[in-house]
């Protein structure tokens, strides 16, 4: 595998190798930050998973934490442990390696689907949202494999809404959507957190931004897989800053389509240290 890898193509980095029972090695891949992007690690590990469940069920929810950053200089190998395979659900544990040792622990539930007559949805579209086609791209979109438009939210602390499509289509397949979700699910979260801080600047300052105020990273992460979604077309992150406390940040996200159906949550723990000169 090539370690210069450039992250341009996300069909490619879900390509999984397998090299024997219940293990898999993927393409790393290269970002400005140098350290491996945290979403490309769980959705890795979340396609591995899925690798070794039967095709009748169907992701519901995954959490993981991040061990230590990973590098681009490598592929990533992820073992798989079947915890338990029931008639409802199957768990699977997913453990990401490299030669620095292992970078992520992720725990996944899959369940059959049931037939049930309630659908309920209780958490509601924000008012007042813009369209994706009626916003420019991010000015500080990073990704290739992701399209990322900001929602203007003036000097409102603590909040961060952003409509995310991965760009390549994914086809059929309902796991490559929920890998995609799991991908572009890692991106905002931490501006969120970060914009509870008083020093933060204000989410529409394009001057300025977290990153030159804080060393900011990923600790722990969890989606909630609620209704089915398409990852390759708009889904809009509304994400909660819930306060800040020893140096670490909790963010809420509710994610939701362009029909305003409640497709998934995540939340994620994140490590927010000031910066300081010297």
């Amino acid at each position: 595998m090539d370690p210069t890898f450039e992250a341009g193509d996300l069909s490619t980095l879900l390509a999984l190798e397998a090299t024997e029972d219940d293990r898999f090695v993927a393409q790393a891949a290269a970002y400005p930050w140098g350290r491996v992007y945290g979403g490309l690690v769980i959705a890795q590990a979340a396609a591995a998973a899925a690798r070794t469940v039967d095709a009748a069920y169907f992701i519901h929810s995954l959490h993981a934490y991040f061990i230590r950053g990973g590098t681009s200089e490598e592929p990533i190998g992820y073992e798989v442990d079947r915890i338990r395979d029931g008639r409802s659900f199957c768990t699977r544990r997913v453990v990401a390696r490299q030669s620095s040792g292992a970078i992520l622990n992720l725990s996944a539930s899959f369940q059959v689907h049931e037939e049930e007559a309630a659908d309920v949805q209780s958490v509601s579209f924000p008012d007042d949202v813009p369209r994706p086609d009626e916003l420019p791209d991010s000015p500080l979109s990073w990704s290739r494999i992701l399209e990322n438009k900001s929602v203007p939210l003036g000097d409102t602390r603590g909040r961060a809404r952003n409509w995310i499509r991965v760009r390549e289509r994914l086809g059929e397949d309902p796991m490559r959507h929920a890998c995609g979700l799991a991908y572009a699910s890692d991106d905002v979260l931490i501006d969120a957190a970060a914009r509870c801080h008083p020093r933060c600047p204000a989410p529409d300052d394009e001057e300025n931004h977290h990153h030159d105020l804080f060393m900011a990273a990923s600790l722990d992460h969890a989606i909630w897989f609620h209704r089915p979604l398409r990852a390759d077309e708009w889904i809009l992150h509304d994400v909660e800053g819930q306060g800040l406390r020893g140096g670490r940040g909790l963010a809420r996200a509710h994610l939701f389509d362009l029909d305003g159906r409640h497709v998934a949550s995540v939340t994620q723990e994140c490590l927010l240290r000031e910066r300081r000169p010297g």
